[in-house]
């Protein structure tokens, strides 16, 4: 995934979501402590540029793989490009933040929404 100024929180929204359907990404003001949650207050709208919500302003790419946790990855996020990011996770027709399960990987978080999306019979 490329990491620049210019980039929009949409495009890097998109991209994350074919990889992990049942999963979500939301930028927020300011990193979060790992296993804490963001403030609603504190989200950045889907068509503001990476540029307008960081603190450090490296250009490159971060690598995302199905067996990193959430914790590895929001971290990555916030060490290296100044980006608070949360993960959250489909349960249903709501989307929940993932602090409880931060050390689970992504794809055990994508795994689980999708079972808890699944129509009950």
């Amino acid at each position: 995934m490329t990491i620049h100024d210019n980039r929009k929180i949409s495009a890097i929204q998109e991209e994350f979501n074919v990889a992990f359907p049942y999963l979500k990404l939301e930028f927020f003001d300011k990193p979060h402590s790992p296993g804490q949650a963001s403030a609603k207050k504190s989200l950045r709208q889907s068509n503001k540029t990476l540029g307008e919500c960081r603190t450090i302003h490296n250009k490159g790419t971060i690598e995302i793989n199905a067996n990193m946790t959430v914790s590895d990855l929001e971290q990555r996020f916030s060490d290296v490009y100044g980006l608070g990011v949360q993960v959250f996770r489909k349960s249903g027709k709501v989307w929940l933040e993932t602090t409880v399960t931060d050390g689970w990987t992504l794809l055990e978080q994508n795994r689980q929404g999708e079972e808890l999306s699944k129509p009950r019979v």
